[in-house]
């Protein structure tokens, strides 16, 4: 069952199919990664920040939320797209919080990582499922810097209880096999850590361009990221350095913006997203770079994207590591069924331990629909078939609900099951996927 907050959404959900090319110009929401840092960073920063063209929807909410019991003010305006948050100036003044944030993964990670700069007793949880999301590594790292947090049930999951006194800081090494969030949480509460916070990667670190877009928040409210960007062996944030309170704009979510460039691609029809451009610090635009070679045109603008597909939307299939873009893999899964040949995605392991296991639920789904599908640890190879139709289960994921969604757009009686999950990053998904097929 969906976590969605204050919105009705039915059981079971039929969009309408496209009849033809797609045409249009897609409005995209801000992008839940940058609000989510944002909102962290502008309640730590010194001062009032106004984050504008900012993404309300579940995640976001459970941030704003959490942010508001631990005492920082958070003005919430979803008509104006809007947050101003009066910063708390490092720290956080209540001394004592249940928090909840639902199965909104950088909600939990970004304040398990946070909470140690307050002084008090905190506690978060969030729904079943992110019980059993994983938070080991993170939470050892936390103890190397000095930290006092552990998990409650002794999972290794949440809940989490923190005991804060301040952050010590200084060195930690964590694995980087399974979540790069867990990097960011660290930078992002680097600044007040009292020696900073030096984080040796051990292996090979995975979703790698979410930590320049980390960097590039914390570089807009004033603080520097050290990244080595060529091995990714050590991320560095020194000691002294504080957010400054600002307005900031967030850019469109790109993750979101790639189900309209798939459809745009999968009936050969042409969308266009403006506000994303070719300056985007999102590493999840690269998707593009998948379409092109599936046989779509793309032209990138600096402010604006457009994507236009094959005619018929007969695509060409593709084997793509998208270990660094692992978000978009489900969009990818969704439209390889209109492929001529095969399509292996790779590299996606870590996407086992998401909102649901996504390499299993896609197989599973998949081959509902009639797919020929060989799953293996990292990934999957889809074999094109005709669809079946069929309803598709989507594991309380947004992303299922809204990759299938374009499937069914030239595959109609397939209806997508508890639509309302949409809510936790684009809840006016459905909506925006009318606009384009009407």
């Amino acid at each position: 069952m969906a976590t969605t907050i204050g919105r009705p959404f039915p059981d079971t959900f039929a969009p309408r199919p496209a009849n033809g090319p797609v045409d249009g110009v897609v409005r995209v929401p801000g992008s839940k990664s940058i609000t989510n840092r944002a909102l962290l960073v502008a309640a730590l920063a010194d001062g009032e920040s106004e984050l504008l063209d900012a993404l309300h929807s579940d995640d976001t909410r459970f941030m704003a939320a959490a942010l508001t019991e631990l005492g920082v003010a958070v003005d919430t305006d979803e008509a104006g797209d809007r947050f101003t948050v009066r910063g708390g100036g490092g720290t956080f003044p209540a001394e004592r919080a249940d928090l909840f944030v639902g199965n909104s993964g950088t909600t939990m990670r970004f304040l398990t990582a946070a909470l140690p700069l307050g002084r008090g007793v905190f506690r978060i949880d969030g729904v079943p499922r992110m019980r059993q999301r994983p938070l080991a590594p993170l939470l050892g790292a936390l103890r190397q810097l000095g930290a006092d947090a552990e998990s409650e049930l002794a999972t290794g999951a949440p809940p989490v209880v923190v005991r804060a006194a301040g952050l010590p800081g200084g060195h930690a090494r964590m694995a980087g096999s399974e979540s790069s969030q867990y990097f960011t949480a660290l930078l992002l509460a680097g600044p007040y850590a009292r020696e900073g916070v030096e984080i040796a990667v051990d292996g090979e670190l995975v979703s790698t361009p979410y930590l320049p877009l980390t960097a590039s928040v914390m570089a807009a409210f004033g603080v520097e990221a050290e990244l080595d960007r060529e091995e990714w062996r050590t991320l560095r944030v020194r000691a002294g350095q504080r957010y400054r309170g600002r307005r900031f704009r967030v850019e469109p979510d790109a993750s979101n913006a790639s189900y309209f460039f798939a459809a745009a691609a999968a009936t050969g029809g042409r969308v266009r997203v403006e506000g994303l451009g070719s300056g985007s610090s999102q590493g999840d635009l690269r998707f593009l770079d998948v379409l092109a070679a599936m046989g779509a045109f793309v032209t990138e603008e600096a402010d604006a994207v457009e994507v236009r597909g094959p005619a018929g939307g007969t695509l060409r299939g593709v084997d793509r590591d998208l270990g660094p873009i692992s978000d978009t893999a489900q969009t990818l899964a969704a439209i390889a069924p209109f492929a001529a040949e095969p399509t292996t995605i790779r590299g996606i392991a870590h996407a086992r331990l998401k909102e649901t296991d996504r390499v299993g639920a896609l197989a599973t789904e998949l081959r509902r629909l009639g797919q020929g599908v060989e799953e293996f640890a990292d990934g999957l190879t889809i074999h094109p078939a005709p669809i079946i139709p069929a309803d598709i289960a989507t594991y309380d994921d947004h992303r299922m609900a809204m990759s299938f969604a374009i499937t069914a757009l030239r595959a109609p009686g397939v209806r997508i099951q508890d639509p309302g999950c949409v809510a936790k990053t684009f809840p006016g998904f459905f909506d925006r996927l009318d606009e384009l097929t009407g």
